[in-house]
């Protein structure tokens, strides 16, 4: 009993977290127009890496460009990874500018 209780709450924890981790609509806002990689963060990765980017329910990214490039950024948005970011939150030409603006934080 306490095991499936256990596994309840976590898997209702874990579709809140990624439900969190997606917000912000692609229809016509600022995002793709501006093209602004700090604005399409703060849209799209801020709720779960945090508006300092040093980490919540997702990892820190203050120095995320010292371990990884900037085509390894751009993967792990594109293709999510298995410990819970869902893939796609950002694509095309944002996308690019976010990874070229993470691959930056040393």
């Amino acid at each position: 009993m306490k095991k499936k209780l256990l596994k309840m709450l976590l898997g209702t924890a874990l579709v809140m977290g990624l439900a969190a981790c997606g917000g912000g609509d692609d229809e016509g806002g600022d995002t793709a127009q501006a093209g602004d990689a700090e604005k399409v963060y703060s849209q799209k990765c801020s709720s779960c890496h945090g508006g300092d980017l040093k980490g919540g329910m997702g990892p820190d990214l203050t120095a995320v460009g010292a371990t990884k490039s900037k085509d390894e950024i751009a993967a792990i948005i594109k293709d999510g990874t298995d410990g819970g970011m869902p893939a796609g939150l950002i694509e095309g030409e944002d996308l690019d500018k976010v990874a070229d603006w993470l691959s930056a934080k040393k």
